[in-house]
């Protein structure tokens, strides 16, 4: 059974997002609590399968690491994600003046089409803002942190620089908002996107087969962390690798395939890679030149 869960496992972790957010629409349901709950219940799903069926032995070690993970997960949950929910509102609202409330052009249009539209502009976006910080530095000195990780479990998908996190969010869901998508549009989005990424770090023997083609799964995530910068400068799509393949990133992947090493471009394992400081020192290293 556990085998055949992890053949399917992004068509679950979606199907049932989808599914979630379908029910939740018609009974309503409060849906963001719903989307939230199906979300770490994938995330707990993915830990508890890296117990049963690890890719990595060596990866289910700690190494130093989990307490930087644990910091920026709790940062992320409970600071940056609930400040951005308040202020890019606002934000547009600001913008727009006296237009706020303008008219969402897709409003015609089926609710199914309207979140679909909405996925490809969020995934284009996340595209787009991963590929930069990769290739700015100013920008690549907060993502570092993210890189920073030696190993890939569950955990570290939740291991981002605040700013880093709130840059994605912001270029990517502000014009949206802008341009008037309702909550359940945004929500919808959600439902389907959100937990793939709780899986996309799983420490997990899957196969996912085709799925490595439309999902940004823990087997394709693995070459965009490799310690080798032409292998890492692919796989940038956040729940989706479609952006990937149409700018022609996309690093194909099969199930036993990994590279070398994970981790920071040119460092080893010894005391003095950044990634072994403290997770506050990781977050205010942007700061020195």
């Amino acid at each position: 059974m556990l085998h055949a869960l992890s053949r399917h496992l992004y068509v679950l972790a979606v199907g049932g997002g989808a599914a979630v957010f379908a029910a939740g629409h018609a009974l309503g349901w409060p849906l963001a609590p719903a989307i939230a709950a199906w979300s770490a219940a994938m995330l707990a799903l993915g830990a508890g399968l890296e117990r049963w069926l690890p890719f990595e032995r060596a990866w289910m070690r700690g190494d130093g690491d989990t307490a930087t993970d644990l910091w920026s997960a709790a940062v992320l949950v409970a600071a940056v994600d609930p400040l951005l929910k308040a202020v890019l509102p606002l934000v547009a609202a600001a913008l727009l003046g006296r237009q706020a409330g303008a008219a969402w052009p897709l409003a015609a249009l089926p609710l199914a089409v309207q979140v679909v539209a909405a996925v490809l502009w969020l995934e284009l976006a996340r595209y787009a803002s991963h590929r930069l910080h990769h290739r700015v530095p100013a920008l690549w000195r907060l993502h570092v942190l993210h890189h920073g990780a030696q190993r890939l479990y569950w955990l570290n998908g939740l291991r981002f620089h605040p700013l880093n996190h709130a840059l994605n969010v912001a270029v990517s869901t502000l014009p949206l908002l802008l341009l008037g998508a309702p909550a359940e549009v945004m929500l919808g989005a959600l439902a389907l996107t959100q937990p793939v990424l709780m899986l996309q770090h799983a420490n997990v023997r899957t196969a996912n087969g085709w799925q490595n083609r439309v999902f940004s799964t823990n087997e394709v995530h693995r070459w965009h962390h490799a310690a080798e910068p032409a292998e890492a400068h692919t796989n940038y799509g956040s729940a989706l690798v479609l952006w990937d393949q149409v700018f022609h990133t996309y690093q194909a992947a099969t199930a036993t395939s990994r590279p070398q090493r994970i981790g920071l471009f040119g460092h080893g394992d010894g005391d003095g890679d950044p990634s072994r400081a403290p997770y506050w020192r990781q977050v205010l290293a942007c700061c020195r030149a």
